[in-house]
């Protein structure tokens, strides 16, 4: 089960309490840093803007590929470690707006993940140490570490036994 809390709203759907859930100006903020950090080909400048303006948790050495879109409304909410690669077109949701509720979770992503392309992570899921989810998965369930994972809905695939891996030829 995903960790969010859950907030019901009378009236109409939760999207339309936005701004009473989240500021308009800081929405308005995310949004430009996002966008400029989406097309940002500088990995350190990339970083240090999600977590100097965003205030995401970024560990060193971190990746994120062009076009990788975190939460514009909750990015403080999403932890990646050390050594992951975020792959391209990546989506990190911390929110969800639905009919009558929204929920908020964190989202904490381990150290040396490797997150393919074009991969939906929802709120309130944990992704363990060197985990692998293979590119156009749907993360709605916690990843357990060292293992390889994909599909939708997310299937374990095997465990990520790829520690004696011969490196490329120089």
């Amino acid at each position: 089960m995903r960790r969010t809390e859950r907030y019901p709203v009378k009236s109409a759907n939760s999207l339309w309490h936005i701004y009473k859930t989240v500021p308009f100006w800081k929405v308005v903020k995310n949004f430009i840093v996002i966008q400029i950090a989406r097309i940002t080909p500088f990995l350190p400048m990339k970083n240090w803007m999600y977590r100097t303006f965003l205030r995401m948790k970024v560990g060193e050495k971190t990746a994120f590929a062009l076009m990788m879109m975190p939460d514009v409304m909750f990015p403080e909410k999403i932890h990646v470690g050390r050594n992951s690669v975020i792959g391209y077109n990546t989506t990190i949701l911390a929110h969800e707006y639905l009919i009558t509720e929204y929920r908020l979770g964190e989202v904490h992503i381990g150290d040396n993940v490797m997150i393919g392309a074009n991969t939906t992570i929802l709120p309130g899921v944990r992704i363990g140490d060197d985990a692998v989810v293979a590119a156009g998965s749907v993360v709605h369930k916690d990843v357990e570490p060292g293992t390889v994972v994909g599909g939708n809905p997310l299937q374990w695939i095997r465990s990520n036994d790829n520690k004696e891996d011969k490196p490329f030829p120089e």
